[in-house]
């Protein structure tokens, strides 16, 4: 009896109970507590509103896009004037109104709220990808990867979309994985009217439905995971005048045709400035994408069209044609790499490639540069 019970409070069994959740969340709940408490206990503070669209409200000159989600959390239908491209913000409009419905349309509580969404968000992000790792035998910790990712701390930080928008991607592609392709559809669904880049892996999905079964299933699965997304484009369509898909909001370049161009074309007198630009985005993004894409083709002419190869290669294939506003602009370009880092874990659990799981270990350095950059809000 004794015995039994020093087992139960050995360390190393304690130990045995963590789970990378549960040390996200932890860290997480750390990092918004330090914020806070250095900012005065102010939730507006991770808002960072602009003068240029809030003249009342705005701290900054022009701020960053938590305050767009923001300003359509508190008013919905009316805040256009307060956006800089409106049908592009209106587009993701997922996460702000969860933000006001939890805090019940009331301005003082829902800053607090998309604070707990992001917290929350990053968490279930994490356990998904862990639950994604244990289906397929891979070791779990290799989610850390997923939720303590610069990109997603920044995430938090600014009250950005990408937390919750990922989280349910992920979701999708567990439910996926199981065959639960009802619940997977939602939840892709909804991760689309999040961020619009997450559609990238409902559309690999449904590509290895229609290779695989070579039928039409693939087809019409995708095409009504993305119904919501496309009938919510044609209402701010009537409803603003235009689309919200463009390649980014105010100053924004638009996507490139030429490979790679939004890294090698910008030019600059300055060439230390270059070189250093070029260090950060080669190994935070141009050289994994490429890697994602050779090893993507790689996989489809030996004949393997799974959900995995496919959420790598599409994850991939965006990164050699992104606007230089993006590829040249670090928090821009660490929020689009997210994806790419729920891709390689997928990919490394669905296809069984501990060297794909091993290399994305790579990007948990970028935290430190992550803290840097994230000193400056």
């Amino acid at each position: 009896m004794q015995s039994s019970l020093l087992e139960q409070h050995n360390p190393t069994n304690m130990l045995r109970l963590i789970r990378p959740w549960m040390v996200v969340l932890l860290l997480a709940v750390l990092y918004c507590l330090a914020t806070l408490t250095a900012k005065n206990w102010d939730p507006m503070s991770f808002v960072l509103i602009g003068r240029q669209y809030d003249p009342v409200k705005g701290t900054e000159r022009l701020g960053y896009d938590g305050q767009f989600a923001y300003q359509i959390a508190v008013d919905p239908s009316g805040a256009s004037d307060k956006l800089d491209i409106s049908a592009y913000r209106y587009q993701r409009i997922l996460y702000p109104l969860t933000a006001r419905l939890l805090g019940l349309g009331n301005p003082s509580l829902i800053p607090w709220m998309m604070i707990l969404i992001n917290i929350i968000s990053v968490t279930l992000g994490t356990l998904a990808t862990e639950m994604i790792l244990k289906a397929h035998d891979k070791n779990r910790w290799f989610a850390l990867v997923y939720g303590l990712f610069a990109g997603q701390m920044l995430s938090l930080r600014l009250d950005l979309t990408e937390p919750l928008a990922f989280m349910l991607a992920q979701w999708g592609v567990l439910f996926f994985d199981r065959q639960h392709f009802g619940w997977s559809g939602v939840l892709f669904a909804l991760a689309g009217l999040t961020r619009e880049l997450t559609l990238l892996f409902p559309a690999a999905c449904a590509l290895s439905l229609l290779v695989q079964d070579r039928n039409w299933r693939g087809a019409v699965w995708g095409l009504l995971t993305a119904l919501p997304f496309a009938l919510w484009q044609v209402f701010l369509r009537i409803w603003l005048g235009s689309w919200g898909v463009s390649s980014g909001g105010a100053f924004a370049s638009s996507f490139e045709i030429v490979p790679y161009r939004g890294w090698w074309g910008y030019h600059t007198p300055e060439t230390h400035i270059f070189i250093l630009f070029s260090i950060f985005v080669l190994l935070v993004a141009l050289i994994p994408a490429t890697a994602g894409i050779v090893t993507g083709i790689k996989r489809m002419w030996q004949g393997r069209r799974s959900a995995g190869v496919f959420i790598l290669l599409l994850n991939s294939l965006i990164f050699p044609f992104l606007p230089t506003s993006n590829v040249l602009n670090p928090p821009g370009l660490i929020r689009v790499v997210i994806g790419l880092t729920a891709a390689v874990l997928d990919y490394g659990a669905l296809e069984g490639s501990g060297k794909a799981l091993r290399f994305s270990l790579l990007w948990l350095f970028l935290l430190v540069f992550g803290e840097g950059l994230l000193a400056v809000y």
